[in-house]
């Protein structure tokens, strides 16, 4: 931005504004170039995620995020350099229903743990709000202990269109928290659905938050939740709740008596715990640390990272495949008419479907004809 001097004069009531007359400096070419943010290479980013350095980690989950060819490239090329220092965490999931105290207790957890020496990152998955476009972000701002901790990493991410976006980005957001050493990966999701479907698929240990006296009314929702978990808390057992909480814990564990385990050769356990004033917490973490040392020599972890890595497998194929069905040229210039013609009712559904996917093999034959034949 050239430099102005000019009358600065100011405009009396009445009056007109004052004509201004400019002089321009001519700039250096140094101020004429605005700076340009570099991306750091792959190997810069190799050394300062190994080196635990938290810039660095954070521009390396920024490349991972991106969704610009050249840095997709660039992310492999770095995650590939990194894969082996990882698998070393544990890899535990917390989820639970809205206002379950998830980020309170996530944050007196996660103190606890740096208490004990550990290096702690917490990765939240949420839905992207339409409106706010990442109401997540809030949760980075409630856990105002475990933010200023050296020995702690919050990372939270807005999840675009659709959850397998989010799975994929966490996935490799995780391995890159191992690489940089933290031993306790914490990943987060809330709500009741598929998304706590693909954070089963990538976390070792599934921990599920409940609420005292959630009771008969939630039972059908809860029941495909509970199934899942390794672990089942009763949170805010506290003051009043304290007795209602008591009455909970003891009416899951009493279900949990009936129901297959989420984890071969584990038994999933009721505990009581108050997020705010962090009761019940090391006994938490005691029960997660037996599993581990439970399963881990009976080779069950490692099936189970094994599995995740079938899950992510598939996700990136039905990822791809969905991301080249709608670039296809063809199935573009059809897709506004098939479903208008399906509004106004000419089509059903799978008419209007096939007919989409009859055009992407036509458009997949016309522009990548087989060899021909010797």
């Amino acid at each position: 931005m050239n430099g102005i001097v000019g009358n600065d004069r100011r405009c009396r009531p009445g009056r007109t504004r004052p004509r201004v007359v400019a002089t321009r400096f001519p700039m250096s070419e140094t101020q004429h170039t605005p700076p340009v943010r570099r991306l750091p290479e792959v190997n810069e980013l190799v050394a300062g995620v190994r080196a635990g350095n938290r810039t660095m980690l954070a521009r390396a989950i920024t490349l991972v995020e991106s969704r610009l060819p050249r840095h997709e490239v660039a992310a492999q090329e770095l995650l590939q350099k990194l894969l082996p220092f990882t698998g070393q965490a544990r890899r535990v999931g917390i989820t639970g229903s809205p206002g379950v105290g998830k980020s309170t207790f996530i944050e007196s957890f996660g103190c606890y743990l740096v208490d004990q020496n550990h290096q702690v990152a917490v990765l939240t998955i949420d839905p992207t709000s339409t409106r706010s476009h990442g109401s997540i972000l809030g949760d980075k701002t409630r856990m105002e202990k475990l933010c200023v901790s050296p020995k702690a990493f919050i990372r939270p991410s807005p999840s675009g269109e659709h959850l397998g976006g989010v799975a994929r980005r966490t996935r490799e957001t995780m391995l890159l928290c191992e690489a940089a050493g933290f031993d306790v990966i914490v990943i987060e999701t809330v709500g009741v659905g598929q998304s706590e479907i693909a954070l089963r698929s990538m976390t070792d240990f599934f921990l599920l938050l409940l609420l005292p006296g959630s009771g008969d009314e939630l039972q059908g929702i809860k029941k495909g939740i509970v199934e899942m978990a390794d672990l089942v808390v009763i949170n805010k057992a506290d003051g009043e709740n304290r007795m209602r909480a008591e009455a909970s814990r003891m009416d899951q564990a009493n279900a949990l008596h009936y129901q297959q385990p989420a984890t071969p050769g584990w038994t999933t356990e009721a505990l009581l715990c108050s997020g705010r004033d962090g009761v019940g917490v090391p006994e938490i973490w005691a029960n997660i640390e037996k599993f581990y040392t439970k399963l881990m020599p009976a080779g069950v972890i490692a099936d189970l990272r094994r599995q995740q890595a079938q899950a992510w497998f598939r996700d990136l194929i039905d990822e791809e495949l969905r991301r080249r069905f709608y670039n296809d040229p063809q199935v573009t210039i059809r897709l506004d008419e098939t479903r208008q013609a399906l509004l106004e009712g000419q089509i059903t559904a799978v008419q209007a479907a096939q007919a989409l996917f009859r055009a992407a093999e036509f458009s997949a034959t016309r522009f990548n004809p087989e060899p021909a034949k010797n």
